[in-house]
C-alpha cells in the first residue's frame, strides 16, 4: 500500500467543540444524560451556551480528532465533513488545514449552521457531550471525492455519522471506491447509545465486509452484542469481522482477529484531567502505526500513547508532538 498519496481518510461529522467544568449537579438541573453523547435542537443548544461556565472552543468531531492525531504522529491525512459557510465553519476549517490535514469539503451555502458540541467535563474527567449538528447532516454522496478515497490506505469513518441519512449513502459510496481499490474501510462505534439506534446496520456492514477493522471501548461492544458478559462480546466480534481493537481504559485495550487475540495494558498516566478525544486518539494511534507495517501490539501500544497524552489535559486534541512522544517511548 505504499503507493497511498495518504494513510488515512477520516469521515465525520465536522463540530466545533464548546468544551467546559461542570459539577454533576448541573447536569442533573439540566436534565443531560451524563457520559453519553446527546443530540439537541438548535434552541437546545442556545439555551445550553446561555448557561455554561468560561469554555474554550476548538474543532472537533470524533474523526476529525483522528484525523489530528495522525497529522501529529507526521503521518499524512485527509478528512471529509461538511461545515457552513459561516464563523464556526471558518474556525473548524482553518484549525484542521493548519495542523496539516487536507480538507476540501466544499462548504454549505447558508442554513443549517456549522455543528457545535457543548461539552461538559466533570471532576472525575468524565465529559458529557451535547450535540448539534447544523449542518453536518448535509454531507452527501457528492461530497466523496473519489480520487482522495483510491488514493488512502485506511478509510475510517464514525458511528455517529450514521445519524445524519445521506451521510450512510456517502459512507457505501466511500468504502465501494476504496475496495475496488484494494483499500481497508474501518469504523469506530463511537457510542453505546449511538450503537443502541444502530445495532442491526452495524453488525451488517461488519459481516457484509463492508468494514474491515472495527474500533469499540468496552461499553460500546457489550451493546452492539446485547450482553453485559465482556468474553462473550469479544469472542462473537472475532467472529464478525478481520480485525478489531478494544479499549478498556485503565485496563488497556485488546486486539482481536479471528486467529489470535493480543492484550497490552494501558499506558501510566500523572492525572486524568479530561476523557474527550480519547477513543478518537487511540484509533490515530493504532492507525498510524497499522499503515506504517507495526505489528498489532504495536499498533495497540502507540494507539494507548496518543490516549494517554489526550486524557492528560482538557481538548480533543494532543497538545505535544505525538511524534515526539513515540520516538521517546521505544515503542
Amino acid at each position: 500500500m505504499s503507493d497511498a498519496k495518504y494513510d488515512v481518510l477520516t469521515v465525520g461529522n465536522a463540530i466545533v467543540d464548546i468544551i467546559a467544568r461542570a459539577e454533576d449537579d448541573f447536569l442533573v438541573k439540566e436534565n443531560i444524560t451524563k457520559a453519553a453523547m446527546n443530540l439537541i435542537d438548535a434552541d437546545r443548544a442556545e439555551h445550553l451556551y446561555s448557561v455554561m461556565g468560561p469554555a474554550i472552543e476548538t474543532s472537533g468531531g470524533s474523526a476529525g480528532n483522528t484525523a489530528a492525531g495522525l497529522a501529529s504522529f507526521g503521518g499524512s491525512a485527509a478528512y471529509f465533513g461538511k461545515v457552513a459557510d459561516d464563523h464556526l465553519g471558518e474556525i473548524f476549517t482553518h484549525d484542521i488545514r493548519a495542523i496539516g490535514v487536507d480538507f476540501n469539503v466544499k462548504p454549505l451555502n447558508g442554513t443549517p449552521p456549522t455543528a457545535r458540541s457543548m461539552i461538559f467535563v466533570t471532576p472525575d474527567g468524565e465529559r458529557t457531550m451535547n450535540t448539534y449538528l447544523g449542518a453536518c447532516v448535509e454531507l452527501a454522496p457528492e461530497d466523496v471525492d473519489a480520487d482522495v478515497v483510491a488514493s488512502s490506505q485506511v478509510t475510517y469513518f464514525e458511528g455517529y455519522l450514521w445519524d445524519p441519512p445521506r451521510a450512510k449513502d456517502a459512507i457505501r459510496l466511500a468504502a465501494q471506491i476504496a475496495h475496488d481499490n484494494k483499500r481497508k474501510v474501518a469504523l469506530t462505534l463511537s457510542d453505546s447509545f449511538c450503537v443502541d439506534r444502530f445495532r442491526a446496520e452495524f453488525l451488517e456492514l461488519m459481516k457484509s465486509g463492508t468494514v474491515d477493522i472495527i474500533f469499540a471501548n468496552e461499553a460500546e461492544l457489550k451493546s452492539l452484542y446485547e450482553t453485559s458478559d465482556f468474553a462473550t462480546a469479544l469472542e462473537a466480534l472475532k467472529g464478525d469481522t478481520a480485525l478489531a481493537a478494544v479499549t478498556r481504559s485503565e485496563a488497556g485495550s485488546i486486539v482481536v482477529t479471528p486467529q489470535e487475540t493480543v492484550e497490552v495494558r494501558a499506558r501510566p498516566i500523572d492525572k486524568l484531567e479530561d476523557t474527550t478525544g480519547a477513543g478518537d486518539l487511540y484509533a490515530a494511534g493504532f492507525l498510524y502505526g497499522l499503515t506504517k507495517g507495526r505489528g498489532l501490539a504495536d499498533c495497540a501500544r502507540i494507539g494507548g500513547l496518543a490516549a494517554a497524552e489526550v486524557i492528560q489535559h482538557i481538548g480533543p486534541r494532543p497538545q505535544v508532538s505525538l511524534r515526539d512522544l513515540l520516538d521517546q517511548s521505544g515503542i
